[in-house]
């Protein structure tokens, strides 16, 4: 029904300039509307239908919306290219896009994971605002243009999870000689605090704490991780991830590839990645609250990182950022809009929004919704 419902909506959208459109020849549509077939690597296991599933809802709506001449295949991890390396696929021109989480590049340039999230930075909302309106889209992709790509956002995690321990982590001392998968920027911050940081893929996490090849691990939260089966093996799952308290997932299009479309085919990629962008952010924020109930049921003990851990990877974070900034513009650009940007959003948020939620959640507590 959705995807017949595109249709009509494009299809009346045109009709609407009808007469226009008659003047126009069919083989000027044609060459404005040209078959193409690509193929889309992404950083996913087919088993996780919310940012596999959104790489799979792009490719439809473009699709539908070209009545299928403009053709994605999509690929999971590993298929065509390793799942933390397609982003250097879509660069070499070795497939035409991805759907990944930028900051797995974050080694190859610390930039890469402002694109996606940032330690202690914005929220999935205001990372919305700041793409859109706060010049983010602008600095990135001049940044990806060093890089041979161009970004689309198409998802976001919102706030994310804190990571499942095999024992209880209370105090910053706690945090010394942990292995712990963790992604992007967040590893060189938490390695200031004695943890051993490792980047893995989705797919290997279970298999490397049931070796002991790690001790924790964070990935999303609590629908993606008991689809990976993390509660298996590790029993204290902790909140928040302030290391992503939203996570932009992007479409990257190799640039000459994407300056090469035709801009109605350009048009209605982004209009692709806007979809599965709401996509993925409605499907999280519908199935977290019940994989928690069922994670809690099952044993799951939850925990809340402690104050004092929160204050010593704050400032962790902050000599993180200070130190990169010293010495790579890019990085420095971007976190300045960044930092600049959050100040501001903190100063409306917490008379609105978080003002709202706090008393609604005090509401929740007392069992009076």
């Amino acid at each position: 029904m959705a995807r017949i419902t595109r249709r009509r909506l494009l299809r009346t959208a045109g009709a609407a300039g009808a007469g226009a459109a008659a003047a126009i020849a069919s083989p000027a549509i044609a060459q404005a509307s040209p078959p193409l077939r690509w193929r889309m690597a992404t950083s996913w296991p087919k088993t996780l239908d919310t940012v596999y599933g959104g790489a799979m809802h792009f490719a439809e709506f473009v699709a539908d919306a070209t009545d299928n001449r403009f053709q994605i295949r999509v690929f999971a991890a590993d298929e065509i290219a390793p799942g933390l390396a397609v982003t250097e696929a879509v660069s070499a021109g070795t497939v035409e896009l991805c759907h990944t989480a930028p900051y797995y590049m974050w080694n190859k340039d610390p930039t890469f994971a402002l694109a996606c999230a940032a330690p202690f930075g914005l929220n999935g909302r205001m990372q919305n605002a700041w793409w859109r309106e706060g010049g983010g889209e602008g600095l990135i992709n001049a940044f990806y243009e060093k890089h041979g790509i161009f970004g689309l956002v198409a998802g976001n995690t919102m706030a994310q999870m804190g990571g499942w321990f095999r024992r209880e982590i209370n105090t910053p001392d706690d945090l010394k000689g942990i292995k712990m998968r963790v992604g992007g920027a967040a590893a060189a911050v938490l390695s200031k605090t004695g943890i051993v940081p490792h980047q893995l893929a989705g797919g290997e996490i279970l298999g490397a704490l049931e070796k002991g090849t790690i001790d924790a691990a964070e990935w999303v939260g609590p629908y993606d991780d008991e689809k990976l089966g993390l509660q298996k093996v590790a029993r204290y799952y902790y909140y928040p991830g302030w290391w992503e308290g939203g996570a932009m997932l992007h479409v990257q299009i190799n640039k000459e590839k994407w300056d090469a479309l035709p801009a109605p085919y350009q048009t209605i990629l982004g209009a692709a990645a806007a979809e599965a962008n709401q996509y993925i952010v409605g499907r999280y924020d519908a199935q977290n609250p019940q994989a928690l109930k069922r994670l809690i049921a099952a044993g799951t003990q939850l925990r809340p990182f402690s104050e004092a851990i929160l204050d010593t990877c704050y400032r962790a974070a902050n000599e993180f950022y200070a130190e990169v900034s010293a010495k790579n513009e890019d990085f420095k650009r971007v976190w300045e809009s960044l930092k600049t940007f959050r100040l501001d959003q903190y100063l409306w948020l917490q008379v609105a929004d978080s003002s709202y939620d706090n008393y609604m959640i005090v509401q929740q507590r007392k069992h009076t919704l």
